[in-house]
Protein backbone atom coordinates (compact mmCIF):
# COMPACT_ATOMS: atom_id res chain seq x y z
CA UNK A 1 0.00 0.00 0.00
CA UNK A 2 1.33 3.47 -1.11
CA UNK A 3 1.39 5.75 1.43
CA UNK A 4 0.96 10.06 1.01
CA UNK A 5 3.04 11.21 3.50
CA UNK A 6 1.97 14.71 5.16
CA UNK A 7 -0.73 15.14 2.96
CA UNK A 8 -4.28 16.20 4.32
CA UNK A 9 -7.75 15.60 2.53
CA UNK A 10 -10.62 17.27 3.41
CA UNK A 11 -13.54 15.16 3.55
CA UNK A 12 -17.15 16.67 3.92
CA UNK A 13 -19.86 14.35 5.53
CA UNK A 14 -17.89 11.96 7.42
CA UNK A 15 -18.52 11.04 10.86
CA UNK A 16 -20.43 7.72 9.56
CA UNK A 17 -21.48 5.69 6.37
CA UNK A 18 -19.32 5.86 3.14
CA UNK A 19 -17.62 8.94 4.68
CA UNK A 20 -16.66 7.51 7.67
CA UNK A 21 -14.82 4.67 5.79
CA UNK A 22 -13.40 6.80 3.03
CA UNK A 23 -11.81 9.19 6.17
CA UNK A 24 -10.36 5.87 7.90
CA UNK A 25 -9.32 4.11 4.67
CA UNK A 26 -7.39 7.65 3.70
CA UNK A 27 -5.54 7.73 6.74
CA UNK A 28 -4.28 3.75 6.29
CA UNK A 29 -2.77 5.62 3.06
CA UNK A 30 -1.17 8.31 5.41
CA UNK A 31 -3.44 11.21 5.04
CA UNK A 32 -3.96 13.74 7.58
CA UNK A 33 -7.55 14.16 7.91
CA UNK A 34 -10.28 16.82 8.51
CA UNK A 35 -13.70 15.64 7.89
CA UNK A 36 -16.90 17.50 8.12
CA UNK A 37 -20.49 16.85 10.42
CA UNK A 38 -23.59 18.55 10.34
CA UNK A 39 -24.94 17.30 13.68
CA UNK A 40 -23.47 14.86 15.30
CA UNK A 41 -20.65 15.97 16.69
CA UNK A 42 -19.96 13.51 18.84
CA UNK A 43 -19.65 10.46 15.74
CA UNK A 44 -16.99 12.86 14.28
CA UNK A 45 -15.06 12.89 17.63
CA UNK A 46 -14.88 9.39 17.35
CA UNK A 47 -14.02 8.77 14.00
CA UNK A 48 -11.35 11.36 14.61
CA UNK A 49 -10.18 9.17 17.91
CA UNK A 50 -10.16 6.33 15.42
CA UNK A 51 -8.16 8.36 12.75
CA UNK A 52 -5.58 8.80 15.97
CA UNK A 53 -4.84 5.78 16.98
CA UNK A 54 -3.70 4.59 12.98
CA UNK A 55 -1.28 7.41 13.83
CA UNK A 56 -2.95 10.56 11.56
CA UNK A 57 -4.02 13.61 12.57
CA UNK A 58 -7.80 14.94 12.55
CA UNK A 59 -10.18 17.48 13.40
CA UNK A 60 -13.67 17.64 13.02
CA UNK A 61 -15.57 20.94 11.85
CA UNK A 62 -19.26 21.49 11.49
CA UNK A 63 -20.33 22.13 7.92
CA UNK A 64 -23.84 22.45 6.90
CA UNK A 65 -24.16 21.53 2.59
CA UNK A 66 -27.32 22.65 1.88
CA UNK A 67 -26.57 26.42 2.22
CA UNK A 68 -23.54 28.63 0.70
CA UNK A 69 -24.28 31.32 3.27
CA UNK A 70 -21.69 29.65 6.20
CA UNK A 71 -18.86 28.95 3.16
CA UNK A 72 -16.42 31.96 3.96
CA UNK A 73 -16.54 31.20 7.57
CA UNK A 74 -15.75 27.15 6.88
CA UNK A 75 -12.87 28.11 4.63
CA UNK A 76 -11.75 30.53 7.30
CA UNK A 77 -11.95 28.06 9.71
CA UNK A 78 -9.76 25.44 7.40
CA UNK A 79 -7.00 27.69 7.10
CA UNK A 80 -7.29 28.09 10.88
CA UNK A 81 -6.76 24.52 11.39
CA UNK A 82 -4.57 23.49 8.67
CA UNK A 83 -2.12 26.59 10.87
CA UNK A 84 -2.58 25.48 14.03
CA UNK A 85 -3.31 21.37 13.60
CA UNK A 86 -1.41 20.19 10.66
CA UNK A 87 1.20 23.03 10.63
CA UNK A 88 0.24 23.45 6.76
CA UNK A 89 -0.99 25.82 4.34
CA UNK A 90 -2.77 23.42 1.92
CA UNK A 91 -5.19 20.72 1.22
CA UNK A 92 -4.34 17.49 -1.12
CA UNK A 93 -7.58 16.17 -1.65
CA UNK A 94 -11.42 17.31 -1.24
CA UNK A 95 -14.09 14.15 -1.23
CA UNK A 96 -17.09 15.84 -1.93
CA UNK A 97 -19.34 13.57 0.12
CA UNK A 98 -21.65 14.69 2.60
CA UNK A 99 -25.26 14.19 0.68
CA UNK A 100 -28.90 12.66 2.06
CA UNK A 101 -31.07 10.60 0.20
CA UNK A 102 -34.63 11.05 -0.76
CA UNK A 103 -38.03 8.73 -2.06
CA UNK A 104 -40.14 10.63 -3.73
CA UNK A 105 -42.17 9.82 -6.69
CA UNK A 106 -42.11 12.39 -9.84
CA UNK A 107 -45.71 12.75 -9.30
CA UNK A 108 -45.64 13.91 -5.87
CA UNK A 109 -41.82 16.09 -5.73
CA UNK A 110 -42.56 19.32 -4.84
CA UNK A 111 -40.22 22.68 -5.35
CA UNK A 112 -39.07 22.56 -1.82
CA UNK A 113 -37.79 18.74 -1.94
CA UNK A 114 -36.17 19.63 -5.62
CA UNK A 115 -34.03 22.60 -4.24
CA UNK A 116 -33.28 20.97 -1.33
CA UNK A 117 -32.06 18.24 -3.66
CA UNK A 118 -30.39 20.44 -5.69
CA UNK A 119 -28.80 22.57 -2.80
CA UNK A 120 -26.97 19.46 -1.07
CA UNK A 121 -25.92 17.62 -4.10
CA UNK A 122 -25.12 19.75 -6.80
CA UNK A 123 -25.14 23.37 -6.07
CA UNK A 124 -23.41 22.82 -2.36
CA UNK A 125 -20.46 21.04 -3.77
CA UNK A 126 -20.32 23.28 -6.38
CA UNK A 127 -19.55 26.35 -4.50
CA UNK A 128 -17.75 24.93 -1.85
CA UNK A 129 -15.33 23.37 -4.15
CA UNK A 130 -14.77 26.79 -5.92
CA UNK A 131 -14.36 28.63 -2.59
CA UNK A 132 -11.86 26.06 -1.50
CA UNK A 133 -9.68 26.30 -4.53
CA UNK A 134 -7.18 28.60 -3.36
CA UNK A 135 -6.66 26.15 -0.67
CA UNK A 136 -5.70 23.46 -2.50
CA UNK A 137 -2.10 22.07 -3.75
CA UNK A 138 -1.17 22.20 -7.13
CA UNK A 139 -1.98 18.46 -8.35
CA UNK A 140 -4.07 18.09 -5.74
CA UNK A 141 -7.29 15.39 -6.23
CA UNK A 142 -11.06 16.15 -5.86
CA UNK A 143 -13.40 13.24 -5.65
CA UNK A 144 -17.27 13.85 -6.29
CA UNK A 145 -19.79 11.40 -4.80
CA UNK A 146 -22.31 10.44 -7.69
CA UNK A 147 -24.37 7.52 -7.36
CA UNK A 148 -25.47 4.97 -9.64
CA UNK A 149 -28.88 6.01 -9.37
CA UNK A 150 -27.32 8.74 -12.61
CA UNK A 151 -26.92 5.35 -14.70
CA UNK A 152 -30.08 3.05 -13.86
CA UNK A 153 -33.41 3.96 -12.62
CA UNK A 154 -35.70 3.22 -9.43
CA UNK A 155 -39.13 5.10 -9.05
CA UNK A 156 -39.18 7.64 -6.15
CA UNK A 157 -35.47 8.81 -6.77
CA UNK A 158 -35.94 11.20 -9.88
CA UNK A 159 -34.49 14.05 -7.91
CA UNK A 160 -31.67 12.67 -6.62
CA UNK A 161 -30.49 10.65 -9.78
CA UNK A 162 -30.55 13.39 -11.72
CA UNK A 163 -28.46 15.65 -9.10
CA UNK A 164 -25.84 12.62 -9.26
CA UNK A 165 -25.99 12.97 -12.92
CA UNK A 166 -25.13 16.39 -12.69
CA UNK A 167 -22.35 15.70 -10.62
CA UNK A 168 -21.09 13.22 -13.13
CA UNK A 169 -21.15 15.88 -15.63
CA UNK A 170 -19.59 18.71 -13.41
CA UNK A 171 -16.34 16.52 -12.68
CA UNK A 172 -15.57 16.13 -16.46
CA UNK A 173 -15.39 20.26 -16.87
CA UNK A 174 -14.03 20.52 -13.43
CA UNK A 175 -11.22 18.44 -14.62
CA UNK A 176 -10.91 20.20 -17.79
CA UNK A 177 -10.76 23.38 -16.13
CA UNK A 178 -8.02 22.37 -13.09
CA UNK A 179 -6.30 20.29 -15.22
CA UNK A 180 -3.81 23.39 -15.83
CA UNK A 181 -3.01 23.00 -12.26
CA UNK A 182 -2.70 19.57 -12.46
CA UNK A 183 -5.46 18.96 -9.92
CA UNK A 184 -7.55 15.62 -11.09
CA UNK A 185 -11.46 15.21 -10.82
CA UNK A 186 -13.56 12.16 -10.70
CA UNK A 187 -16.70 10.97 -9.53
CA UNK A 188 -17.23 7.83 -7.66
CA UNK A 189 -20.77 6.75 -7.96
CA UNK A 190 -21.57 3.91 -5.17
CA UNK A 191 -24.41 1.14 -6.39
CA UNK A 192 -26.99 0.17 -3.22
CA UNK A 193 -24.62 0.04 0.15
CA UNK A 194 -25.41 -0.90 3.58
CA UNK A 195 -25.27 1.83 5.54
CA UNK A 196 -28.12 4.29 7.30
CA UNK A 197 -28.03 6.22 4.44
CA UNK A 198 -31.86 6.68 3.17
CA UNK A 199 -33.13 5.13 6.36
CA UNK A 200 -31.09 2.11 6.04
CA UNK A 201 -33.01 0.55 3.96
CA UNK A 202 -30.45 -1.46 2.14
CA UNK A 203 -29.48 -2.57 5.34
CA UNK A 204 -32.44 -3.47 7.13
CA UNK A 205 -35.06 -4.65 4.80
CA UNK A 206 -34.51 -8.09 3.97
CA UNK A 207 -36.50 -8.39 1.06
CA UNK A 208 -34.71 -5.28 -0.62
CA UNK A 209 -31.46 -6.33 0.05
CA UNK A 210 -32.01 -10.11 -1.47
CA UNK A 211 -33.60 -8.73 -4.58
CA UNK A 212 -30.65 -6.14 -5.44
CA UNK A 213 -28.19 -8.78 -4.37
CA UNK A 214 -29.97 -10.51 -7.40
CA UNK A 215 -29.18 -8.15 -9.91
CA UNK A 216 -25.65 -8.05 -9.11
CA UNK A 217 -22.99 -9.85 -10.98
CA UNK A 218 -21.44 -10.65 -7.52
CA UNK A 219 -24.24 -11.76 -5.94
CA UNK A 220 -24.65 -9.10 -2.87
CA UNK A 221 -25.10 -5.28 -2.07
CA UNK A 222 -22.01 -3.37 -1.37
CA UNK A 223 -20.69 -2.75 2.26
CA UNK A 224 -19.18 0.76 3.08
CA UNK A 225 -15.03 -0.33 2.92
CA UNK A 226 -16.24 -0.97 -0.68
CA UNK A 227 -15.97 2.78 -1.24
CA UNK A 228 -13.71 3.98 1.08
CA UNK A 229 -10.71 1.98 -0.49
CA UNK A 230 -11.66 3.26 -4.20
CA UNK A 231 -12.31 6.97 -2.55
CA UNK A 232 -8.87 6.67 -1.15
CA UNK A 233 -7.02 5.73 -3.80
CA UNK A 234 -8.40 8.58 -6.44
CA UNK A 235 -6.58 10.61 -3.65
CA UNK A 236 -3.84 9.20 -3.91
CA UNK A 237 -0.62 9.14 -5.98
CA UNK A 238 -1.50 5.36 -7.01
CA UNK A 239 -4.55 6.92 -9.23
CA UNK A 240 -2.19 9.31 -10.73
CA UNK A 241 -3.12 9.23 -14.70
CA UNK A 242 -6.84 8.62 -13.68
CA UNK A 243 -8.82 11.86 -14.36
CA UNK A 244 -12.40 12.61 -15.37
CA UNK A 245 -13.71 9.14 -15.00
CA UNK A 246 -17.16 8.04 -13.36
CA UNK A 247 -16.32 4.79 -11.51
CA UNK A 248 -19.22 3.16 -10.49
CA UNK A 249 -18.60 0.70 -7.10
CA UNK A 250 -21.75 -1.58 -7.61
CA UNK A 251 -21.15 -5.26 -7.96
CA UNK A 252 -21.47 -5.20 -11.29
CA UNK A 253 -25.76 -4.02 -10.60
CA UNK A 254 -27.47 -4.23 -13.67
CA UNK A 255 -25.12 -4.81 -16.21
Amino acid sequence: MTKNLNKIALVTGASRGLGKDSVIQLAKKGFDIILTYQTKKEFADEVVKEIKTIGQKAFALPLDISTTAGFDQFVTEVKDVLDTAFSSAKLDALVNNAGVGISESFETTTEEILDAMTNIHFKGPYFLTQKLLPLLNDGSSIVNTSSGLARYSFAGYSAYGAMKAAVDSLSKYQALELGSRKIRVNSVAPGAIETDFGGGAVRDISDLNNHLASETALSRVGLADDIGSVIAFLCSEDSKWINAQRIEVSGGFRI
